[in-house]
């Protein structure tokens, strides 16, 4: 029998809704497994929807939080027994099902991702959403021809989750990774992670012309805008840029130049439409020639559920660092 636990939920939308409350099993959406929540993490897409600053959530009230990783509790489904360790990201939780800021949490089965070999509960919330970005962008890159001896490959955003985890699993792939950021005070940072060397945002010279000089044999973008304009126009003849975000803007000013010129391939990265047996793929490699040799140096804070509401307030600001691990029952 499982007592009341503790939960962050969301209760209506606008601005100061979250609030922690104590929930029992018949209070959560529907499931057929019961897991036991021990990790956790924070997501942009968390920070929106606990801050009532994105349409995010769309059934209310609902708990927050888009990963949770624990243990089987029960389960009537028969793939899992009590004792499991899983993982569940994204398939709707924090936005139409209760999601992991939770000591308990009841899920589907389909959703589960067994917890890969080589790999914690600790080590699958560090990573989690953002890693599983980060290493679908490798595999669609790799998957289209990208190769370290090609050349160098910029990572943009690099000071964040997705962009952190990229350098260091690039790296790891023996990769010579060029960091993008606007904080100068993060050089040891993203050079500690694998990073070859690092360029700051404000020292660029975009340029005009439908094609610039080739300064990089691929890259990952997390910015969009005009930066991703930039690089459709500097990636080398048959590179690859995998577009995972728009954290400076969502519009793309470019020519088809580079696409009929060069060759280049803009790969469209979307970490909750892929198939689960890719899924399932990702995560595999993940515990094995994906996962990053220093993830402990990007977990830069870890909270507890009573901490989750003040530390993504930093999350939209864009001065978070890192990855932010929720510490729930591990």
């Amino acid at each position: 029998m499982v007592e009341p636990f503790r939960t962050l939920r969301v209760d209506g939308p606008g601005e100061g809704r979250a609030r922690l409350e104590r929930l029992s099993l018949d209070d959560l959406t529907p499931g057929d497994v019961v897991v036991r929540v021990e990790y956790s993490d924070i997501n942009y897409k968390d920070a929106l929807a606990v801050s009532g600053r994105g349409k995010i959530i769309r059934n209310f009230p609902l708990v927050a939080g888009i990963d949770l990783a624990g243990e089987v509790v029960s389960s009537t489904d028969p793939a899992y027994t009590a004792g499991d360790k899983v993982l569940v990201m994204g398939c709707g939780l924090s936005e139409t099902h209760d999601g992991g800021y939770a000591e308990y949490a009841r899920v589907r089965g389909e959703w589960i991702v067994p917890l890969p070999a080589g790999m914690d509960t600790r080590e699958a919330m560090i990573l989690g959403t953002a890693g599983f970005t980060a290493a679908f962008a490798v595999h669609r890159l790799e998957q289209n021809r990208q190769r370290p001896e090609l050349g160098e490959i910029l990572v943009t955003g690099a000071t964040g989750g997705v962009g952190s985890i990229a350098v260091m699993m690039l790296a790891g792939r023996g990769y010579d990774v060029v960091a993008l950021t606007g904080k100068a005070e993060a050089t040891d940072y993203l050079k500690s992670l694998g990073a070859k060397r690092v360029v700051l945002r404000g020292e660029l010279d975009m340029g005009t012309r439908p094609l610039e000089t080739a300064l990089w044999a691929g890259a990952v973008d997390n910015l969009g805008g005009d930066v991703l304009g930039w690089l459709t126009r500097t990636v080398a003849t048959w590179g690859n840029i995998a577009s995972i975000g728009l954290a400076s803007a969502s519009h793309l000013d470019t020519t088809v130049m580079p696409f009929i010129l060069r060759g280049v391939s803009l790969i469209g990265i979307n970490a909750g439409l892929n198939p689960r047996e890719e899924r399932l793929e990702i995560w595999q490699r993940m515990g094995a020639d994906l996962k990053p040799q220093h993830l402990e140096r990007i977990v830069t804070r870890c909270v507890g559920l009573e901490n989750i509401i003040p530390v993504c307030a930093g999350y939209l600001e864009g001065s978070v660092t890192g990855r932010t691990l929720v510490n729930i029952g591990g």
